[in-house]
């Protein structure tokens, strides 16, 4: 049986993973901060890259569903046997490369260095490494963008963007990618390389948005408002303690297209992602 260790393994994207795998038949490792619950063909090993647990000397993959600096520096010092190694990342590596925000130039720069990392360390020991960068996640409740949105629907009903907020976007569900990391495993055509891996459908951030509120229990409404209103607007909900990371740099994005090409990923290893059909559960109220 064919074992894998995977980290993020409780994540968005690692809950999904970890579905997927075992329904493939893989025996999987994981590793958690907190206690899980073993299962047939799971182990859960409690700690994280700066008090790991004793792990296993080889497996036959690795697979990393959480932060890539992280992971790219534990795999860069790591002694584990696996001829396989797949790591997420993020399409922001481009999208935050040249941003207002120094702090997002930051992330984009510490993206870029740990695929450097890994993919130096890979080489090094001989293990073929893939990773892949996702755009706009969805799927979950737990993603930065339309979950946080969702958030501040829920309380007031409606939900304030600037006018002419029609930069394209491409949002991808967790289990698209989850079957994406699995699927470029035994894939030569993924090996050694970086793959964007974008939604199935490509639509304006405006009508994104109006797609989410609508499916809400109770449905909220899109409110399209002139820029310096909106940022008044903003600004008040930031002070209540709302809408906290809509900064200057994440406004002028919703007015610029973030579109990347999904043939080079259905090339190499069959990825076919749905279109954006967002429904209620996925977005459940939170008290509080």
């Amino acid at each position: 049986m064919r074992h894998a260790l995977v980290f993020g393994g409780t994540g968005q994207i690692g809950e999904p993973l970890i579905d997927r795998l075992r329904r493939d038949g893989w025996r999987i490792t994981a590793l958690s901060r907190t206690p899980q619950r073993d299962e047939p063909g799971l182990t859960w090993l409690q700690g994280d890259f700066d008090a790991r647990p004793p792990l296993p000397a080889q497996v036959d993959a690795i697979v990393s569903a959480g932060p890539l600096d992280a992971f790219s520096h534990w795999y860069a010092r790591a002694g584990i046997d696996a001829a396989r190694v797949v790591a997420f990342g993020s399409t922001s590596v481009a999208v935050k490369q040249h941003s207002i925000d120094p702090d997002e130039r930051d992330v984009a720069q510490r993206l870029q260095l740990a695929e450097d990392r890994l993919a130096t360390a890979a080489r090094g020991r001989g293990a073929a490494f893939t990773v892949l960068r996702p755009t706009l996640v969805y799927g979950a409740a737990r993603d930065a963008t339309l979950s946080r949105i969702t958030r501040i629907a829920h309380r007031v009903r409606w939900f304030p963007l600037p006018r002419r907020a029609n930069g394209l976007r491409q949002p991808v569900h967790v289990a698209d990618l989850a079957d994406a990391a699995v699927d470029c495993l035994a894939a030569p055509g993924a090996f050694d390389r970086a793959f964007d891996l974008p939604g199935g459908e490509t639509l304006a951030y405006r009508e994104m948005v109006r797609r989410v509120l609508r499916v809400l229990e109770p449905p909220a409404h899109l409110l399209e408002l002139p820029l310096p209103v909106f940022e008044l607007v903003l600004r008040a909900a930031q002070a209540r303690g709302m809408a906290m990371g809509f900064g200057e740099a994440a406004i002028e994005r919703m007015r610029r297209d973030l579109v990347f090409d999904v043939a080079p990923a259905r090339e190499a290893f069959g990825y076919a992602p749905r279109v954006f059909a967002p429904t209620a559960a996925m977005f459940p109220r939170r008290e509080g």
